[in-house]
């Protein structure tokens, strides 16, 4: 088969883990490394407005919703791709779903005020388990 994409990265946004897996399946013996990357709770400008509040003031949002807390902006993501991109043996992570929190412990980076989100551990581990909000480990 020929390695046309050989050192190529397709990053499936938005995508379910199999859609990930299938072009990871489909493009991977073609040389290239597809990953399916997920942010967490993401801050987005369509988030804060469903809260009614601007980045500035991101915090009134938790009166409503606690456990935004543990929200991350956009360009923590952006500095997720930006660190697969930027990885030479990113092929390791070839046909896995990812998130950003997950990448930010694995290559370092943090959101804009310095944290590291882990809004899926925190999900599961908290929100989902009933807890109270507390980001306490989680950011």
């Amino acid at each position: 088969m020929s390695q046309a994409l050989q050192g190529e990265v397709a990053l499936v946004a938005g995508a379910t883990r199999g859609t990930g897996r299938g072009i990871a399946v489909e493009l991977g013996p073609r040389g290239a490394t597809a990953v399916a990357l997920t942010p967490g709770r993401l801050r987005s400008e369509i988030m804060l407005d469903a809260f009614g509040v601007h980045e500035d003031n991101r915090r009134d949002a938790l009166d409503r919703e606690p456990h935004f807390a543990v929200s991350e902006t956009p360009r923590f993501v952006g500095r997720a791709v930006a660190a697969l991109a930027a990885d030479p043996g990113v092929a390791r992570h070839n046909g896995q779903s990812l998130s950003s929190g997950g990448l930010a412990q694995v290559y370092g980076f943090t959101d804009l005020d310095g944290s590291r989100p882990d809004a899926w551990r925190y999900l599961v581990e908290v929100q989902d388990a009933g807890k109270p909000a507390d980001v306490t480990g989680y950011r």
